[in-house]
C-alpha cells in the first residue's frame, strides 16, 4: 500500500507541474493585456490622452508589472516565486498581493464545497441504495423523478426562484453567506453562526445536480451488483439481507462515486460562477470571471492553478480511498 500511495503522489507533483504550465499558457492566450484594458479605459473616460500618451503609460506600466518581458520568463518568475518564496504575485487590478485577494474567498469556497459534498453524498447514498433495493416500488419512482428534475432544473434558476419566494412571501433576501453587519467583521463565533445560518442555501442550491446524478449512478451500480452470483450465494446461505447488502454491494457500488471526488472541488468554483452570482456568494468563482475579464493574469493564473491543484489532490485522495475500499485495486497496481 506504501509504494501505491508513493507512486500516486509522485504522479500527483509531476501533474501540478504540468498544470502550473497549462494555466499560464491558458491565461497567455487572449490578445492583448491589462495595461492594454486599463490604457483604453483611462483614454475613453474623458481625459486629455493623445495616442503618445497612451504609449508612454502603456510602455511604463509594463514595466512596472513585468509585462514587457517575454513569455517564458514571466512564467519562470511567477513559479519561482511561488516555489521558493510562497508569493503567488500583485494583482493588477486591486494593487494587492493574490494571497490577500483570493485568501478569504478561498476559504469560503472550500467550505461551500465540503458542505455541499457532505449534503450530496448524505442525501445521494442512501437514497440510491433505498431506490435499488426496492426497485418499481413507488418510493423509487419518486425518487427517480426528483432525480430527473434536480438534473433538469439549472441550479441559477433554482437560485433565483428561491430569492424570488424569500423576498416575496418572507420580506428577506437569501443572498450571499454573511448578513450585512458582519461582512467584513473579524472572525468571532457571532459570524460563525451567522455563516452557518446562510451556508445551508447556497449548499443547497449548489449540490442538487449533483445529489440527483449521483443518486442514479449509485442505484444503477448497486442495482447492477445485486444480481451478481455472490450476492445470490450469500442470501442462499441464510445471510441477513440488509447485512448482507451493506457488507458486499454497497462497498463495491461505492467505487464509481469514490472516483468522482477528484472533481467536486473544480467543478464547485468553476461550475457554479453564475450560481455565485447570483446569489451574491464571496467564492473564487465571479473572482475569476473579473479577472479573466480585467485580463489580471497573477489572479487569473492563480485560481485556474488552484483548480487544478484541488483536480490532483481530490483525485490522489480518491485513488487511495479506492485503494483501501477495494484491495483488487491494490493488487492491480502492485503487478
Amino acid at each position: 500500500m506504501f509504494g501505491y500511495i508513493l507512486q500516486r503522489s509522485l504522479l500527483a507533483i509531476l501533474t501540478i507541474w504540468v498544470l502550473s504550465v497549462i494555466s499560464w499558457v491558458v491565461i497567455e492566450l487572449p490578445p492583448g493585456d491589462y495595461v492594454t484594458i486599463y490604457v483604453r479605459e483611462l483614454s475613453s473616460g474623458g481625459g486629455d490622452f493623445s495616442i503618445a500618451d497612451d504609449g508612454v503609460i502603456a510602455t511604463a506600466l509594463r514595466e512596472q508589472y513585468g509585462l514587457d518581458s517575454n513569455t517564458f520568463v514571466r512564467y519562470w518568475k511567477w513559479i519561482a516565486r511561488i516555489v521558493f518564496e510562497q508569493d503567488l504575485g500583485t494583482s493588477m487590478e486591486y494593487g494587492k498581493p493574490v494571497s490577500e485577494v483570493v485568501g478569504e474567498r478561498l476559504l469560503m469556497t472550500f467550505i461551500l464545497a465540503l458542505t455541499t459534498a457532505v449534503f450530496a453524498w448524505g442525501l445521494a447514498v442512501p437514497i440510491g441504495i433505498y431506490s435499488a433495493v426496492r426497485q418499481h416500488s413507488p418510493e423509487d419512482y419518486v425518487f427517480t423523478f426528483i432525480g430527473f428534475l434536480g438534473l433538469a432544473v439549472p441550479d441559477f434558476l433554482l437560485a433565483l426562484w428561491l430569492m424570488w419566494v424569500s423576498f416575496s412571501y418572507f420580506g428577506t433576501s437569501i443572498g450571499g453567506l454573511f448578513s450585512p453587519e458582519f461582512l467584513n467583521e473579524p472572525w468571532s463565533w457571532a459570524r460563525l453562526q451567522d455563516l452557518i445560518e446562510h451556508l445551508w442555501i447556497a449548499a443547497f442550491v449548489v449540490g442538487t445536480a449533483g445529489t440527483a446524478a449521483l443518486i442514479r449512478v449509485m442505484r444503477a451500480n448497486l442495482l447492477d451488483e445485486l444480481n451478481k452470483p455472490y450476492v445470490i450465494t450469500a442470501r442462499a446461505k441464510g445471510m441477513k439481507e440488509w447485512n448482507m447488502i451493506m457488507k458486499y454491494p454497497v462497498r463495491v457500488a461505492l467505487n464509481p462515486l469514490i472516483s468522482t471526488l477528484g472533481y467536486l472541488l473544480p467543478f464547485l468554483i468553476s461550475g457554479a460562477i453564475i450560481v455565485s452570482v447570483v446569489l451574491n456568494l464571496p467564492t473564487e468563482g465571479p473572482l475569476l470571471l473579473r479577472a479573466l475579464l480585467a485580463e489580471d493574469m497573477f489572479i487569473s493564473a492563480t485560481i485556474v492553478m488552484v483548480l487544478g491543484v484541488m483536480t490532483v489532490i481530490g483525485t490522489l485522495l480518491s485513488d487511495i480511498l479506492l485503494g483501501l475500499l477495494d484491495p483488487r485495486i491494490r493488487m492491480t497496481q502492485g503487478n
